[in-house]
């Protein structure tokens, strides 16, 4: 089976939920299974290739809002002339063109990821266009899968009869025993919190800066590993509410760096207004870390306590949870079995498989 990918801007070591998900997702496939995965080419930086996928580096730019639009023009396009058994779209902006794969017969499957018209860096125009993209994403798919179960049950029987609901999957952990890295950052075990994600103002690090500026106690450091893309006004905003040192922006990291932030680290923060289902998330409990998160339904996929949420955006009420986190240390063991991603896989290959029965 030929399946053609679109809607990430590619992988290995690309920043971004998405574009993690697939990494996670395509590579460990067995071979019955082609991919051919179509990158956007500024933000390729690895020439490693996998036996079961075709990488398709397409020009591209970084303006916002413009950048996903040309490139899943281009996609479409390219999946058209690859005539593949499936398309697989992943999020409601890169569907937008999707009439045009119907057009030449060919089968539809979408991840719907996050509705990203809620996303606070999109204005007015953009957000119309993303939901006019979403229309035409569910009315073109022949199944939608959603990573988010309470995402799915927003919509009507139509829609959901179509409907998978396929969460996240949560890699295989590799017990960091080095120190290196952290140390580079003037960082001591167990004394430092952690937040990964990109720099945007949907992952609420304001909120989370503002809370730690509140806390008393001083042995404490903040780190937010993420990368700046588009965001640079929003960046220097953050710089500017906490004394230089006090917080440690690492930038994109991955591996063993990674690795090594999430096993040291005291408790783990995510902040988010907005979500699918956070990968970040499930990656710090299988670090068994103590988490803080934002009250927000993707927050809920996860069995958590009520103690491990705070109000969304109320920096107050986070300064007060973090100081009570601190107060008591504390190791999880969380249930997590279901977050794997060879079930991804196998679900994911039951979708294909529905469609190509149908088609036939």
């Amino acid at each position: 089976m030929k399946i053609c990918v679109l809607g990430t801007r590619g992988f290995p070591f690309i920043q971004g939920g998405v574009e993690k998900h697939c990494e996670s997702l395509y590579t460990d496939f067995s071979s019955e299974y082609h991919f051919i995965v179509f990158r956007r080419k500024p933000y390729v930086n690895s020439s490693i290739s996998y036996p079961n996928i075709t990488f398709v580096d397409l020009p591209s730019t970084k303006l916002k809002g413009f950048e996903t639009v040309f490139h899943s023009f281009l996609a479409t396009c390219y999946s058209v002339f690859y005539h593949p058994n499936i398309v697989h779209i992943h999020n409601i902006g890169p569907a937008l063109f999707s009439p045009i794969l119907r057009l030449f017969g060919l089968k539809i499957v979408l991840t719907f990821h996050s509705p990203n018209y809620e996303h606070k860096k999109w204005g007015r125009g953009p957000k119309l266009l993303l939901k006019w993209s979403e229309k035409i994403a569910l009315k073109m798919s022949d199944a939608i899968i959603f990573v988010n179960r309470f995402q799915m049950e927003k919509y009507n029987s139509i829609i959901r009869n179509k409907s998978y609901y396929i969460p996240n999957g949560i890699p295989e952990i590799i017990p960091a025993t080095k120190f290196d890295y952290i140390e580079s950052l003037g960082l001591e075990t167990g004394k430092y919190i952690l937040s990964v994600g990109r720099i945007t103002p949907e992952k609420g690090f304001d909120c989370l800066l503002k809370a730690f500026a509140r806390l008393d106690d001083s042995n404490y450091h903040l780190v937010i590993a993420g990368g700046v893309e588009t965001e640079s006004a929003y960046y220097n905003m953050l710089k500017s509410i906490l004394p230089v040192g006090k917080v440690i922006f690492t930038g994109y990291v991955f591996g063993e760096e990674l690795n090594q932030l999430y096993a040291h680290a005291r408790l783990f923060i995510l902040s988010s207004y907005n979500e699918g289902f956070p990968l970040v998330l499930l990656e710090a409990m299988s670090y068994s870390l103590d988490v803080l998160v934002s009250d927000i339904p993707a927050t809920h996929l996860v069995d958590l306590t009520a103690d491990d949420y705070f109000e969304t955006g109320n920096d107050e009420e986070l300064a007060w949870k973090i100081s009570v986190k601190l107060g008591k240390e504390q190791k999880r063991k969380y249930q997590l079995e279901k977050y794997n991603w060879n079930s991804v896989i196998e679900q994911t290959v039951y979708v294909y498989e529905s469609i190509e029965k149908v088609s036939h």
